[in-house]
């Protein structure tokens, strides 16, 4: 996601500036004036993102249960296989045995699908924002006369690396109510933390 945050920020920018690209760049006045901002947070903490991820979530939540309760069901059967195994027949403990592998491979395939399509969601929601914030990034630095934005999320694996940063040039807080303002999307409501994913049960004992 830092990539992909970095990424984002290139493209946006790169968008916003384009149009004044075609008109000659006065020469700034003054020593130059620099401006720290983690933008992966600015863009995971506006409003518009907040309630898009939430809406998201609810979307998702449906599947969570089923995987859930596959879960559950693989549980069970593992402990009725190891609890009857000695009192069943060979070809019974057979039968189950693979009855149980395949509720488990099932629970791994419908647990990574999920996974995978949760995170190409959330890539995609994260762009479509990144990009609006972006834009208003440039306008506010070109309004605060800021001539250089550094990226300074935690942990940037990109250059440049930010070794410290006086809090008074942080402007992730100020853009994000520039952003905010700008959307007119309402803060969201608190929500309740999300459950951790189900993860499949181990491997059915193999029959004897």
């Amino acid at each position: 996601m830092k990539r992909l945050s970095a990424l984002f920020l290139t493209l946006a920018l790169g968008t916003a500036l384009s149009a004044q690209a075609q008109a000659p760049a006065a020469a700034p006045a003054g020593p130059s004036k620099i401006a720290v901002i983690a933008f992966q947070a600015a863009v995971s903490q506006t409003n518009e993102f907040q309630r898009n991820f939430a809406d998201l979530q609810k979307k998702y939540d449906p599947k969570r249960q089923q995987i859930q309760a596959l879960s559950t069901e693989v549980e069970n059967l593992e402990k009725q296989l190891q609890a009857q195994g000695d009192k069943l027949s060979d070809a019974e403990r057979a039968s189950k045995a693979k009855t149980l592998e395949d509720k488990q491979k099932q629970a791994k395939r419908d647990l990574e699908d999920a996974q995978n399509d949760f995170q190409q969601e959330i890539q995609q929601l994260f762009g479509g924002v990144a990009s609006k914030v972006g834009e208003v990034l440039v306008t506010y630095a070109q309004q605060q006369g800021f001539t250089l934005v550094v990226d300074g999320s935690e942990n940037q694996q990109q250059s440049p690396l930010v070794l410290y940063a006086s809090p008074s040039t942080d402007i992730t807080r100020a853009v994000i109510d520039a952003y905010n303002v700008k959307s007119g999307v309402p803060a969201p409501p608190a929500q309740p933390a999300a459950a951790a994913p189900a993860k499949p049960a181990a491997k059915a004992p193999a029959a004897r």
